[in-house]
């Protein structure tokens, strides 16, 4: 199998249909394949095939999903990018997952530096990148075969430790979570889904693009999401399927809605991070429309536990999706009775591959046969579960995972830091916000300004710290690491706020 063919399926059936759309810009299904097809013609005659990996640096836009399907088509293995990333980490990705080409949207100066230095080719993609290719061979033109175990995308997450991990999703992983997701959501090809989640990653990409086409739906596209711009999109273009992280939400809750119509609206599903219960019972007054949430992560397809439609607790994550076993354990592995606080642990279909190139990692993260989530739930007797905490110290910035240690390391480059910690503070809008607090050098003074911009100019937008507080020491434990729990961060005294 290949997820490839679900487009070549669909086109088939819907071929006129419109597959994805951009403001005025519609594109069919039969010209999405076809477009695949010259894609996959693009880097078979660069040397790609099965199994070699391409990264993919394009932003919401109808070329991402020409260039996503024409990589499967392939018969090679996506590596999604965040078009955010600097030159640094562009290299790095590309480097650690070991990419022949990187296909990159034309206007990311920041792609082409990263793609020298990470050894990959680098070709730009622009709006008419596919047409510009010649048509592939007739030997070329069919979809390269694969097994479910192949793997097809190659997801980057950060952890608590170490750099970024590749989390290894097969075709088996993705096509059955496609599958559970047209059922939860009840889709068909006559809804139109809003696609202002990022197609890089998992929620976007699984639950919108790969959705969408599996039925044969239109997904409308939003670059870069907008309040304003979102509710005259849901009228415009009669979206019946909104899909978005809280902060979303809160958003379109907060902007004046009057004269925007959004009668078409059926269902609404929200993940990424935990939905305030007032934001809900809000927007659903507003809107008139309920909000099933769920949740997952990237190694997990991501889905794997969702309120189903009429039997939804607002609050809860869900209960597991078909096929898929969630267990709430104590600290030996042990399942906890209901309404104790303990790790979550899954398996089942959509659980990863592992780790790209990490089986100490990967043997780590599943050991005894489940995936241990670091995430901290409750069940109730009916087996919803309520996520309380996180064992990890990752930050959640509006819906944007943000790796500490990395933030920290790039501080660290800075002549004047002696001691760095990063950690996450209460935000209203964005759930968590980036604060770090640092120790400086004995005569080389700075100032928190200069360190925001120092990190701003080395890692991507979401990820550098909007909070500096410069302190005379750190708590620390017997063993002199640094205790972050013992950090506490007034936001109103951090020294330097960035917006």
């Amino acid at each position: 199998m290949n997820l490839a063919d679900n487009l070549v399926a669909t086109a088939s059936r819907h071929g006129s249909r419109h597959a994805l759309r951009l403001r005025d810009q519609v594109v069919s299904y039969a010209e999405l394949e076809h477009r695949s097809r010259r894609v996959a013609g693009l880097l078979r005659a660069r040397g790609v095939g099965a199994g070699d990996r391409v990264g993919l640096m394009v932003p919401n836009v109808p070329a991402f999903a020409e260039c996503y399907y024409g990589i499967l088509r392939a018969g090679a293995v996506v590596v999604p990018m965040n078009v955010l990333l600097k030159e640094r980490e562009v290299a790095y990705y590309l480097s650690d997952s070991g990419a022949r080409v990187l296909l990159a949207w034309h206007e990311l100066e920041e792609a082409a530096a990263g793609s020298a230095q990470g050894g990959a080719e680098l070709v730009a993609v622009t709006p008419d990148l596919s047409d510009a290719q010649p048509e592939p061979l007739d030997h070329g033109d069919a979809v390269v075969g694969r097994a479910a175990s192949d793997t097809a995308v190659i997801l980057y997450t950060s952890g608590t430790t170490g750099t970024p991990k590749g989390a290894e999703l097969t075709h088996g992983n993705l096509g059955t979570n496609v599958e559970v997701c047209v059922s939860l959501f009840d889709l068909t090809e006559t809804d139109v889904v809003f696609g202002a989640l990022p197609l890089f990653h998992s929620f976007g990409q699984t639950c919108g693009l790969n959705t969408c086409v599996r039925v044969g739906a239109c997904l409308t596209l939003l670059p870069r999401f907008d309040p304003a711009q979102a509710l005259a999109l849901l009228g415009r273009h009669r979206v019946t399927v909104f899909q978005g992280v809280p902060t979303m939400y809160s958003a379109l809750l907060d902007h004046p809605a009057a004269g925007h119509d959004t009668g078409s609206l059926r269902r609404c599903v929200s993940g990424g991070a935990a939905l305030p219960r007032e934001v809900i019972r809000g927007f659903e007054q507003a809107f008139g429309c309920v909000i099933l949430e769920g949740y997952g992560l990237s190694e997990t397809s991501p889905v794997a536990s969702f309120n189903p439609a009429g039997r939804r607790k607002p609050g809860s994550i869900g209960i597991p999706v078909p096929g898929v076993e969630m267990a709430v354990v104590d600290r030996t592995g042990m399942p906890l009775p209901p309404g104790e606080v303990g790790e979550i642990f899954i398996r089942g279909h959509n659980v990863m591959k592992g780790y790209w190139n990490r089986p100490e990692a990967t043997a780590e993260a599943m050991a005894g046969g489940w995936f241990h989530t670091g995430d901290l739930a409750t069940v109730d007797e009916d087996g919803y579960l309520f996520i309380v905490d996180r064992l990890k110290d990752m930050i959640i910035r509006g819906g944007y995972n943000v790796y500490p240690r990395e933030i920290e390391e790039v501080l660290y480059e800075h002549p004047a830091v002696a001691e760095a910690a990063v950690v996450g503070v209460a935000d209203v809008r964005l759930g968590e916000e980036v604060a770090a607090v640092v120790t400086l050098r004995p005569g080389t003074p700075a100032a928190p300004e200069e360190l925001i911009a120092f990190v701003r100019e080395r890692v991507a937008a979401y990820k550098y710290p909007r909070h500096v507080c410069i302190v005379d020491s750190l708590p620390k434990g017997p063993s002199g690491k640094i205790l972050k729990r013992e950090i506490t961060i007034p936001v109103a005294d951090t020294g330097a706020v960035a917006r």
